[in-house]
């Protein structure tokens, strides 16, 4: 008597649609490290709800049709209403009543979308959670829940655990953050969950097979997890011998000060008497918490960094600047201040004429080898005093609510001041000699950044490093209404013994990385200080008359043409000194560990190996239980190879009709398929019958001349995306 045939269970709407709720949820999470926390939060949950809800609803409305027809209506009713609901949260203010989206509606959609795309590729994580972002994050979530909804409905449960394993791992591969352990353990539950409803629907996994890999596989990614990751190293910043630096325009450095490690970054020829300071960034924008780099137009390097800042009236020194990036890797590329010109990079560089930083988002600074035109602006000290400190335009608008005593403080320093330069002259040399280097007191003291408070902390215990002196100078500058930044950039290497083309070569080691604070004067243009005290040469510009005339004794002089920019002459640039207790330390680097990468990146391979490995894992199972004489069990191996193998298979087929097809067109061996048959027969069609013997020694000559009667593509097809697993 033939084995009465079974229906699968239909699953349940409200399972599938909650379902598919929290795996994009799941998904989403990761994102919360690199972005901001703000409305986007809110409006990616409301539209992951929203499409789920529909989803529901759409489902029971259309139930009596159907399913072809009752899938596509239901999509367009999601489509609607996620439309009104992307209207309604993101551009209310373009739509008919709020609420009807019409032109211009689309029109200022798609000029955020390319406004976030903009911020992301300059953005340093956690990016800015401005009103592009939120509607970048909206419409694209908008896609993933829609996906990952229709995936579940359909018990598609192998594609959707691939398709949200990759979109949560993203945020980690893309900002080379440290590894989300809670996510990845959160992702392998949701893995076991997903699977477990799959089967749950699935004939063939009510059988053991399915659901024992499912369960399998879950409990080995929770178990690595859980017992492997917390193992590793889970920061970006564990230095290590032959790892590349990473170098990023940032200034929470705290951990990196700590942990120095001195390799070569960068060699320098110039036909200056001394090498230049580099720059990597500026940054202008603080928000309270913390310095971001600047934004602004960019072009193509080629294209130059546009006119001078500075006045004819001035003096110009120009110079030729060639430098190799042996030891880091950063997206932007140090160039001294100010270039004009630079040839020897390859297309995909970008020039910012605003800061003359020059960055890309296709190209890495490792092993750039480039020549940079530099010109500075070198005006006397009656110059600078008769300019002021201005151009608020060029900056963002300093953060409301600073403490009271950076104002204060500020104002009280430079009381005896008459000059916008004796000003902050007078702040370089109150920090200079009131306050103390120390790497270990904001550690100590919890004040281990650049915020309003962190600097408020700085200036009450007075030590520090080279972060806080520049964010609490520049912080102080803006209470005077001076436009004010702060570059993160490299200090002049020391010579060595090579030569090039007879001229002397420099080391830059990445102990060299510091941040100063830069003012902007009108006529001139931006002029650095240097407060951080023990560090550098202050700034101090000299008078047409010599350092000797009358007016100047209270002025730091330099014998050198003071510049705008560093430099190792004895100028108005910062430097280090030999006898400077922090110079093996202050580092604004970032060492880059491949780990938390690598195991990013092997964790999104597993899960792209998971449908072959989960397909192992029943065959194996199957073959165990065809020893054990189990004929269903040997005979669905051979279907679901088929399936896999991509070779035709139709339900209506009794077993003999099948061998017979196989034998004659795949050259299946006929005893080893012939042996198959008799106990299929038998347990289907002999009521109490025997069940067989031994038939997994049958069942792989069987399955390996299928294999061979197909191209090696084909069969590596079958591995990576098994169709069996697919099969209701």
């Amino acid at each position: 008597m033939a084995e009465p045939v079974r229906t699968a269970p239909r699953p349940g709407v409200v399972g599938a649609g909650m379902l598919a709720l929290v795996a994009t949820l799941v998904a989403m999470w990761p994102y919360t490290g690199v972005i901001t926390p703000g409305a986007w939060t809110f409006v990616v949950v409301m539209i992951i709800a929203t499409t789920a809800a529909s989803g529901m609803a759409g489902r029971r409305l259309f139930r009596g049709l159907r399913e072809g027809i009752r899938s596509l209506l239901t999509l367009l009713l999601q489509l609607v209403v996620l439309l009104l609901a992307l209207t309604i949260l993101l551009a209310s203010e373009a739509a008919q009543f709020g609420l009807v989206p019409t032109a211009a509606t689309f029109e200022l959609t798609g000029l955020r979308l390319q406004r976030a795309v903009d911020e992301i590729s300059n953005g340093v994580a956690p990016i800015d959670a401005t009103v592009s972002m939120t509607t970048a994050m909206g419409v694209a979530f908008a896609l993933v829940a829609l996906l990952v909804d229709h995936l579940l409905a359909q018990r598609l449960v192998v594609l959707t655990v691939l398709f949200t394993s990759i979109v949560g791992a993203v945020p980690m591969l893309l900002s080379f953050g440290s590894v989300n352990l809670v996510w990845f353990v959160l992702q392998a539950v949701m893995i076991l969950i997903v699977l477990r409803f799959g089967a749950r629907h699935d004939r063939d996994a009510i059988r053991h097979s399915s659901f024992v890999a499912a369960g399998l596989i879950g409990a080995a990614a929770i178990a690595a997890t859980v017992f492997v990751s917390p193992g590793l190293p889970l920061s970006v910043a564990a230095g290590g011998h032959g790892q590349m630096p990473t170098v990023n325009a940032d200034l929470r450095l705290g951990d990196d000060l700590r942990r120095p490690n001195e390799t070569e970054a960068l060699t320098v020829v110039t036909s200056a008497a001394a090498p230049p300071y580099l720059r990597l960034a500026t940054l202008s924008r603080f928000d309270g918490e913390v310095w971001r780099p600047d934004r602004s137009d960019r072009n193509p390097v080629e294209d130059g960094f546009g006119a001078r800042q500075w006045t004819d009236d001035i003096e110009t020194v120009e110079h030729e600047v060639s430098i190799r990036v042996v030891g880091m890797s950063s997206s932007r590329l140090p160039v001294p201040y100010a270039a004009e010109e630079i040839s020897g990079l390859p297309r995909g560089w970008q020039a910012m004429p605003l800061n003359r930083t020059v960055l890309s988002s296709t190209q890495d600074a490792a092993g750039a080898d480039y020549t940079v035109q530099m010109a500075t602006p070198a005006p006397s000290l009656e110059q600078i005093r008769a300019s002021s400190a201005g151009g608020a335009e060029l900056v963002a608008a300093p953060a409301d609510d600073l403490p009271e005593i950076i104002g204060e403080l500020a104002r009280e320093v430079t009381s005896g001041a008459d000059t916008d330069y004796d000003r902050l002259l007078a702040l370089q040399d109150w920090f200079r000699s009131e306050f103390e280097y120390s790497l270990d007191a904001p550690v100590e003291d919890g004040f281990d950044g650049t915020g309003a408070d962190a600097v408020a902390t700085f200036l009450d215990v007075r030590s520090g490093y080279c972060i806080h002196f520049a964010g609490a100078f520049a912080l102080m500058a803006q209470a005077l209404d001076m436009p004010v930044r702060i570059v993160v950039g490299y200090l002049p290497g020391t010579a060595t013994d090579e030569k090039r083309d007879d001229q002397r070569v420099y080391s830059v080691t990445s102990d060299r990385l510091h941040s100063w604070p830069e003012v902007y004067f009108r006529g001139i243009g931006w002029v650095p200080f240097e407060p951080t005290a023990t560090l550098g040469t202050p700034t101090g510009f000299v008078s047409d008359a010599g350092s000797g005339g009358d007016g100047d004794a209270d002025v730091p002089t330099a014998s050198g043409a003071p510049t705008a920019a560093p430099s190792t002459a004895p100028t108005g640039g910062p430097d280090r000194r030999d006898e400077d207790p922090g110079a093996g330390g202050d580092s604004a680097l970032r060492q880059f560990d491949p780990t938390p990468v690598a195991l990013g990146i092997a964790g999104v391979l597993v899960v792209l190996l998971l449908p072959g490995l989960a397909r192992a894992l029943r065959r194996m199972l199957r073959i165990r239980r065809a020893a054990r004489g189990h004929a269903i069990a040997a005979w669905r191996e051979v279907a679901d190879t088929m399936a896999d193998l991509r070779l035709p298979l139709h339900a209506s087929e009794t077993a003999r009709t099948r061998a017979q097809s196989l034998v004659a067109a795949r050259g299946a061996d006929a005893e080893a398929i012939g042996e198959l048959v008799i106990a299929v027969e038998r347990r289907s069609y002999a009521e109490g019958g025997p069940a067989g013997g031994e038939l997994d020694s049958a069942l792989r000559r069987v399955l390996g001349d299928l294999e061979l009667s197909v191209s090696g593509r084909r069969r590596l097809l079958a591995w990576l995306l098994p169709a069996s697993l697919l099969r209701r």
